[in-house]
């Protein structure tokens, strides 16, 4: 019975709808797409007429020049409503630089009729030396190819000029979501291509050599993926990739989200190589969705991905399956701590995709999810398209990297001392965005450790993010933003500090050089520390700005007791610089290689190893010269390359911290054990989480420690440390020491237990089963007075 149309009841809620802040998904704002121009690069975009182009400069002081063509390949500047400005010239050098990255674009224009050798003048939008986050908006009047350039010089080193990148906004006409995201544009020469709708598969064979790109059109879809091998299926074989092999030859004990760099068949043989992944997130240990999920569900007769890759393919003779493993791209599933598998919304954006080379003649096939009964697609099930790339193609392999969920994807990069470091090892990581070596062939972990304590040794840390602070606000910026009294800061010295929230977590860590009265450099590990700089400027209202240079500037760490001995002999300084010999702890110089001819340099007397060392930073086309010159003088004296799993040991034998283990956003400078970079008392100015600081130091709960574990058995970074049957401490980081052969940790402790000398116990297996007996120390397990940095 229901209640009088005109009866309340008092109190009574309104409906509760949910509202996501989802940035970055092109679902939730169709009509927006987002594009990145690299500082001193360019992007293409076509427009329809009515859709509209918006330029914007984040950072502030870079140029930007636009071309325009039309249908037939002719310049059309009018369409946009500009005109050319005499004179430009930024574009066409760009555009006529010999450089990989420009294959496709050269070869886009010339399948839209336009001639490389005859380019129109380009339209000065607006020049060098604007403010931060400027733009200006073009609306189309008629279809056109649009070519935005964000032109500069290479910066040299001591020099804060480098281009930085531009941000594109394309907001198109109308309001169609599924029909107006568009396809990216090919990587190479296409073979095949084809759209999967939802809730359907498609079966294909690729020749040995050839690429598979599986793209996620619309954002969050997902789409598994099997492969046989065709040979073996032509002799009446069924030889699949086999995600359990697979696993277990890559070394993982259990099955985790994301992808591994090859995939295995059931007889154990290699057949597909990631080459590209911008997403990060996949499942590889599930199966396909089947019938009887949707069945227990109550969904009866609901389209599924196994029945659709049975009937896609039988015609190979391949037998049926109630239930496929697969690989299922872009699938967000995972084992939480009680070993249950968990579900949510896929990560990948529109136009993510996965690229792989086939390692053999295989026959494969995808589907494109049907599953709209969960968050599995976002709830909206959408197409997956499928590109064959020929066998001569060749791809960087590479890993997308955002520093905030709605950027633009930026795959890893080669630092200028990549192709001397390749030739060294294939041992490589993806080091925040940039390859970097693990160790190195015919030397291995324990030997580059023993070379840094004994002779020297060479990094490359080009991985170190780069940012170029200037304008008249730039002390009071960086007073404001870092732990540091910035004031103290001389021109030529340089101070490590953190950056911090203003609940106190730590942002970052990093050092700060004082090239001049309103000029400094900071070098940090993440691109955020960028953003949040000049988030906080603009919030402030201050005359400074935050350029990015880390492609720009690239480094190698020159490390031991024999690195000044080395050095001395190939850096040249003029007289208003100091002599490398003369250069003090936490200062810099800026000089040349060799003499006063030779390539920009500068030196820095900085280092993360607890020895004596440099860094010497230069222009990524200056950084083979740089390397040559190095080993050239450095082969006598014992040289040798070190690897990102030497510097690890070397690191914490020294109590330096790292990033994700010794701190995060809930950790304050206090409890990662760098209280020092805090001066509550001395510095007066008011920086970002002084309040939360204050009050942390006050009522300190943890404290970073050192742990000295009994007998062989290492303890590992996320153990838990106990008194009895309670935690009391975390380990954040642990080795065993080649120079004592004992095994040491970094823990953060609860304080009751901080003191040196207690015993308490590293728990393995859930903690209790295992216990590994250890003796709290200092943080510092190698030169604790740092007398070796200091020589």
């Amino acid at each position: 019975m229901h209640p009088p149309a005109d009866a309340t009841v008092a109190g009574a809620r309104p409906p509760v709808v949910t509202r996501l802040r989802e940035p970055g998904l092109g679902l939730r704002t169709p009509t927006l797409e987002r594009y990145r121009v690299a500082g001193g690069g360019l992007t293409v975009v076509a427009l329809a007429a009515g859709d509209a182009l918006e330029v914007i400069d984040p950072e502030g002081l870079q140029a930007c020049e636009v071309m325009a063509w039309d249908a037939q390949g002719r310049e059309a500047l009018a369409a946009l409503g500009l005109r050319a400005s005499p004179g430009t010239t930024g574009t066409a050098r760009l555009l006529h630089r010999a450089h990989p990255a420009l294959r496709p674009v050269h070869a886009g224009l010339r399948r839209r009729g336009v001639d490389l050798d005859q380019l129109p003048a380009a339209c000065l939008l607006w020049p060098a030396g604007g403010l931060a986050g400027q733009r200006q908006c073009c609306t189309a009047s008629a279809e056109v190819l649009v070519l935005v350039a964000a032109p500069g010089p290479d910066s040299s080193v001591h020099e804060q000029n480098a281009p930085t990148p531009l941000a594109l906004h394309v907001h198109r006409q109308g309001s169609c979501i599924l029909t107006a995201v568009p396809l990216p544009d090919p990587l190479g020469e296409v073979v095949d291509e084809f759209t999967i709708a939802p809730g359907t598969a498609r079966s294909y064979t690729v020749a040995k050599g050839q690429y598979i790109q599986v793209i996620d059109v619309a954002g969050r879809q997902c789409s598994d993926f099997v492969a046989f091998n065709r040979r073996a299926l032509d002799r009446g074989f069924e030889q699949e990739l086999d995600p359990t092999v697979t696993r277990t030859l890559g070394g993982r004990a259990y099955p985790g989200p994301g992808l591994h760099s090859r995939f295995f068949d059931r007889e154990m043989q290699p057949v597909l190589e990631l080459v590209q992944d911008t997403v990060g997130r996949h499942d590889t240990f599930g199966l396909a969705c089947a019938a009887r999920y949707y069945e227990g569900m109550g969904y009866f007769g609901h389209a599924n991905c196994s029945d659709n890759l049975s009937r896609e393919l039988a015609p190979y003779g391949v037998r049926a399956r109630p239930g496929w493993p697969a690989i299922n791209f872009f699938y967000n599933t995972g084992v939480d701590a009680h070993n249950q598998l968990t579900m949510d919304e896929p990560w990948s954006r529109p136009g993510d995709h996965v690229l792989l080379r086939a390692l053999d003649d295989m026959v494969c096939a995808n589907t494109s999810c049907p599953d709209d009964i969960d968050p599995a697609n976002g709830w909206m099930p959408t197409d997956i398209h499928v590109r064959i790339y020929a066998a001569q193609e060749r791809f960087s392999m590479a890993i997308a990297h955002r520093p905030t969920p709605d950027a633009v994807p930026v795959m890893t990069r080669e630092s200028g001392f990549h192709a001397a470091t390749s030739a060294l090892t294939r041992q490589f990581t993806d080091y925040r965005g940039w390859w970097t070596p693990r160790r190195y062939d015919g030397f291995g972990a324990v030997a580059e450790y023993h070379a840094c304590r004994e002779q020297v040794v060479v990094m490359d840390l080009s991985a170190l993010r780069k940012f170029e602070i200037i304008g008249p606000d730039a002390e009071a910026l960086m007073q404001y933003a870092l732990t540091r009294d910035i004031k103290k800061l001389a021109v030529g010295q340089v101070v490590y500090s953190a950056m911090c929230y203003p609940h106190g977590g730590m942002l970052d860590d990093g050092t700060l050089l004082r090239l001049g009265p309103d000029n400094f450099r900071w070098i940090c590990g993440e691109d955020y520390s960028g953003i949040w700089l000049r988030e906080q400027a603009e919030e402030l209202g201050m005359k400074v700005w935050v350029k990015s240079a880390s492609d720009h500037i690239h480094n190698v760490a020159v490390q031991g007791p024999r690195s000044r001995e080395l050095l001395k002999q190939m850096v040249w300084t003029p007289g208003t610089q100091p002599a490398l010999e003369n250069l003090g702890w936490f200062r810099f110089l800026v000089g040349r290689l060799d003499d006063h001819n030779g390539c920009p340099i500068m030196v820095s007397r900085t280092g993360y190893t607890g020895e004596l060392g440099y860094e010497v930073w230069c222009h990524p086309s200056d950084a083979p010269r740089v390397w040559a010159r190095l080993w050239e003088l450095g082969a006598p004296l014992g040289l040798a390359p070190l690897g990102l799993d030497a510097l690890d040991t070397l690191r914490i034998e020294a109590g330096l911290v790292f990033a994700g283990h010794e701190f995060c956003d809930q950790t304050d400078p206090f409890e990662a054990g760098i209280g020092f970079c805090v001066p509550l008392k001395s510095k007066t100015d008011d920086f970002i989480g002084r309040d939360a600081l204050l009050e942390r130091s006050a009522h300190p709960q943890r404290k970073l420690v050192g742990l000295q574990l009994d007998g062989n058995e290492m303890a590992a970074h996320g153990d838990g440390v106990y008194v009895g049957h309670a935690q009391v401490g975390v380990v954040t980081s642990a080795t065993r020491s080649p120079l004592t052969g004992q095994n040491v940790a970094l823990c953060r402790m609860s304080m009751p237990h901080a003191a040196a000398g207690s015993r308490v116990e590293v728990g393995k297996l859930d903690g209790h089963q295992k216990r590994l007996p250890a003796t709290v120390s200092a943080a510092i397990f190698y030169d604790p007075d740092k007398s070796r940095v200091r020589a």
